[in-house]
This record gives C-alpha cells, sequence and structure tokens, in this order.
C-alpha cells in the first residue's frame, strides 16, 4: 500500500443507518452505494448481513450492482455473522467481512461477561474463519480507545497473525480527545511487532463533537484507512464526517502529507441524496455541505470576496458540487437544458419514463415560480427513482382554512384505488386537519414521529420540502412532498408515506450491536 494515500472507509449505509428513523429500503442503498462508487470511496460497508432478511438483501444488491469499490459486510465475532456476511458479499468483485468484539475492560465484563483470554481466544478463531471465506478480512476492537494497551497489542497481533489485513480501533462512544487518541496509534504501531503486516483504521463519533478531529489525529499518527458516513449520520451525535475529512485533507494539504482517491465533485449531490433517503436534513451552517457553507451576508465577507475570493473562501464552491446558477431555467427552458442540468448535478434516470416524470414536475413548477434552482431540481427528483411505489393514496381539490378566533380546518378529495372520498376535519392547525381528514379515510393505524418543513429555496415563491415520517408495526417510512403550497406538500408527504407503508417499501430499523 502506497503510506501516503489514505483509504476512505464510508460506513454510511450500516452505522449511518442506526440512526434511529434512518432505515433505507435496498434500492435506496443501492442508489446510495452508486453515488459513493462514483465519488471513488475505497470501502463501502453496505451493511449488517445478520441483522434482517432485507439487510442481507441489502449488502447482496450492493455487492452485486457495484463494481469498482470494495463492498463490506460488518459481522460480530460469531460463527452465524460472519457466514452470513461471507455469503452477502459473495457476488462482489472486491469483498471484505469487517468483524468485532469488544476490547475495552467495561464491555468485556458487563456486556460480554468473558475474560480478556477468552476474547482474545475468540477473536482469533472468528478472525480465521473469515479470512476462510474472504481474502480481505477487517478486525474492530469494539471501545478501543477505553481498553488497555497492553491487551490491545496482544490481540491485534494475534488477529494480524490470524488474517486480518485491517485493525480498526474505534472511539465507539465518542469518548476520545484528539491527542490521546491519535497517540494511542503511534504507541500500538510502534509496539505490534507485525504492525506493518496490517492497515490500521480509525472509527469515530462524534458524542464531544470531536469525530473529525479525532480521525484526523490517528491519521497524523499513522492510520491510515478513515471510518465515516455523509453528512456525519450515524447513532447519537453521529460518525465522522466525510465530507469534513476529505477536504481538510485535501485543503491543507501543508498540514496532512496524504491525498485520498475521493472525487470531490459529486459529496453536495450524495449529500442530498443521503438527505433525501433518510429524511435527516442538513444544517446550513454545516461545514462543506451546509446551504449556508458558502454564503456571505456580512458587507465586510461580501466586500472582500468580491475583491479577491480566497480573502474569505478556502476552497472553491464548485470543487465539492455546488452551482453558481448561471444557467436560469424556468418554464420556457427545454428538455435538453433541462436534461443537461441534471447530468451536472450527478443525477441520472434509470427509464425515459422516469426522466419524464422528472421534466414534467419541472414544467408544473416552473409554472409556479420564475426561477428554478438547482436546490429545486434536487427536490423534484428526490423520489423519481424511488423503487415503484404503488400510488393508492392520491388527492385533489384541498382547501385549507386559518381564521384568527376559529378552528382550523382543512377538506380535500381523496382518491383511494380511483375511488373518490370527501373528507374534512378540524385541528390544532390545517396541517393536523388536513392529517385527521387523511385519517378519516384511510384509518392507517400509523403512528406520526416526524413532520419537517425546509425551504429548498429563497424567496417567498420558495419550494418547500416536507418530511413525514410513519411508524407501524416496527416499520418505518419517510414520506416526501414538495411544493409552493407547504399545505400541499404536506398532504403529498403523508400520503407518500401510505402509499410507501401499503407497498411494502419499508423495514424495520436494525437495532443491532455496532462499532
Amino acid at each position: 500500500m502506497n503510506k501516503n494515500q489514505l483509504i476512505v472507509f464510508d460506513t454510511t449505509l450500516r452505522d449511518g443507518e442506526q440512526s434511529p428513523g434512518a432505515s433505507m429500503t435496498r434500492d435506496e442503498k443501492v442508489r446510495i452505494a452508486k453515488m459513493l462508487e462514483k465519488m471513488n470511496v475505497d470501502v463501502i460497508e453496505a451493511g449488517f448481513a445478520i441483522a434482517s432478511p432485507g439487510d442481507f438483501e441489502s449488502v447482496k444488491a450492493v455487492a452485486e450492482q457495484v463494481k469498482d469499490s470494495t463492498i463490506c459486510s460488518l459481522a460480530r465475532a460469531v460463527t452465524i455473522d460472519i457466514e452470513r456476511a461471507g455469503e452477502a458479499i459473495k457476488s462482489a468483485n472486491s469483498g471484505r467481512i469487517h468483524t468485532f468484539i469488544a476490547t475495552s475492560p467495561i464491555h468485556m465484563k458487563y456486556k460480554l461477561m468473558m475474560e480478556p483470554e477468552q476474547v482474545l481466544e475468540h477473536a482469533v478463531k472468528m478472525v480465521t474463519l473469515a479470512r476462510d471465506l474472504c481474502d480481505d478480512v477487517e478486525f474492530s476492537l469494539e471501545d478501543g480507545s477505553r481498553s488497555e494497551f497492553d491487551f490491545q497489542c496482544r490481540i491485534i497481533e494475534a488477529t494480524i497473525n490470524a488474517g486480518a489485513r485491517t485493525i480498526n480501533i474505534p472511539d465507539t462512544v465518542g469518548y476520545g480527545v484528539p491527542k490521546e487518541y491519535g497517540s494511542m496509534f503511534k504507541r500500538v504501531i510502534e509496539n505490534v511487532p507485525n504492525a506493518d503486516k496490517a492497515i490500521f483504521s480509525t472509527h469515530c463519533h462524534n458524542d464531544l463533537g470531536l469525530a473529525v478531529a479525532n480521525s484526523l489525529a490517528a491519521v497524523e499518527n499513522g492510520a491510515r484507512q478513515v471510518e465515516c458516513t455523509i453528512n456525519g449520520l450515524g447513532e447519537r451525535a453521529g460518525n465522522a464526517s466525510l465530507e469534513e475529512i476529505v477536504m481538510a485533507i485535501k485543503t491543507r494539504g501543508d498540514a496532512y502529507a496524504i491525498t485520498t482517491a475521493i472525487n470531490p465533485v459529486h459529496i453536495v449531490s450524495t449529500s442530498r441524496l443521503v438527505s433525501s433517503i433518510t429524511g435527516f436534513p442538513v444544517q446550513p451552517n454545516k461545514a462543506i455541505v451546509g446551504a449556508n457553507a458558502f454564503a456571505h451576508e456580512s458587507g465586510i465577507h461580501q466586500d472582500g470576496v468580491l475583491k479577491h475570493r480566497e480573502t474569505y473562501e478556502i476552497m472553491q464552491a464548485e470543487s465539492v458540487g455546488w452551482k453558481s446558477n448561471k444557467l436560469v431555467l424556468g418554464k420556457h427552458s427545454g428538455r435538453a437544458a433541462v436534461r443537461a442540468r441534471f447530468d451536472e448535478l450527478g443525477i441520472s434516470f434509470d427509464s425515459q419514463a422516469r426522466l419524464d416524470d422528472a421534466f414534467r414536475g419541472f414544467k408544473e413548477l416552473a409554472d409556479k415560480k420564475h426561477e428554478i434552482f438547482d436546490e429545486d431540481l434536487q427536490a423534484l427528483v428526490s423520489g423519481v427513482n424511488e423503487p415503484q411505489v404503488i400510488e393508492k393514496y392520491t388527492f385533489s381539490d384541498l382547501e385549507a382554512i386559518s381564521k384568527s378566533g376559529e378552528k382550523p380546518s382543512a377538506s380535500l378529495i381523496l382518491h383511494v384505488d380511483g375511488n373518490r372520498h370527501s373528507c374534512k376535519a378540524e385541528g390544532d392547525g390545517v396541517v393536523d386537519a388536513a392529517f385527521k381528514a387523511i385519517e378519516m379515510v384511510v384509518n392507517s393505524n400509523s403512528d406520526l414521529k416526524l413532520y419537517l418543513v425546509s425551504a429548498v429555496t429563497e424567496g417567498t415563491d420558495s419550494l418547500g420540502e416536507v418530511t413525514v415520517r410513519l411508524e407501524k408495526n416496527n416499520a418505518i417510512v419517510n414520506g416526501i412532498g414538495t411544493d409552493t403550497d407547504i399545505i400541499a406538500a404536506s398532504v403529498k408527504a403523508y400520503l407518500n408515506a401510505l402509499n410507501l407503508l401499503d407497498s411494502g417499501i419499508f423495514r424495520a430499523h436494525p437495532q443491532k450491536d455496532g462499532i
């Protein structure tokens, strides 16, 4: 391996999905994986194959359809886990089994209820099994940052001898700080006799907001693989953010004498895809991918940027996929111009019919607002390449009334399998009233877990995007609706969620052990 090349290991589809409510279907995982492949991500952790039949099928589908990245499945240090992972990645051009066991005193005593010697012996046995199934094996010391140094060295040496090519020392609970986490890697690499036979990896959680800083500290001290997620998605406070790590290394080449294979121009489009699928919005001031990351409102800043861009911008917005909106799209734009813009945004369509649907949506939006922005286009197609959803529920003739001193109400015509139903209800607000009106007909018995409104673009004619998360019988779906009328967008999102439930396009959240 080139010691000046950093391997980027993306775990959005596995650890990112462990964020409560962030479940993804098989087809959604494949869509994200293809964007990660386009970005030149080295390793894609596609899931936890043993977690559920759905997760197994997702890993298998990614392994079959993504050819340029190594496809990895996580597995506990359990025989059935490892065998299932091996089966899931069998068709990959390049596959990896990633197995782990806890190594900190608190985890070994209270979770595993095993003595250190038992843990070491079991780790070696499971790595050996994994290596029999796959040439590329990664071993992780769960809660590695709180493990005792001598035991770390012993289990690392033993698992490398057993065939592990990559050793991951994760900061599982986000407890580490850069100085001590970085020095831990340096000490381990210097003290493990066969350290030169493996690549050392970092995997950091963001409980103290230090995930990226800890990851970079590990890289400075010899780690040559970094595990991260798009938008920093992950359980609790999230994981180290791929876009922040990649652009820190690219922008500060003077501080980090390493490179990555990542093509950063696809970062923004991938970020938006992940946000759209999971229903987790990106905060405006998020580094690299936030809407305000390259925005300047201060007069002093504006003056400086106009005189010389580098006065207040340390990287170019275009380098990560932001566009300057120089090509103005409106109601007079033709199909070729619109498709060209989709291409520039990294948005592709798997059929002519779906391109036609996107263009039709563009024309409908263009009749409502003067100028169409990139964000509008991305919002328009957030569901275009979704798996085919049975459109059981649709609506028309929406009327919402909110008047001072009167109870808000909403009425609409709901179409169920083509049958027309008039429904009207009152609520605490017009959105609540609209949802209650729908439920009077549908009676879905689902629970509303999230209602989120985002302005996709600026101005009073902004396209609004609404995310509605419903849960029913442990199945979670994220419905998305867009419209310049936020009430209409809300109804679209609610009905989209109901249609997803009815189409069976959902998955129970895999709350499993992870690193």
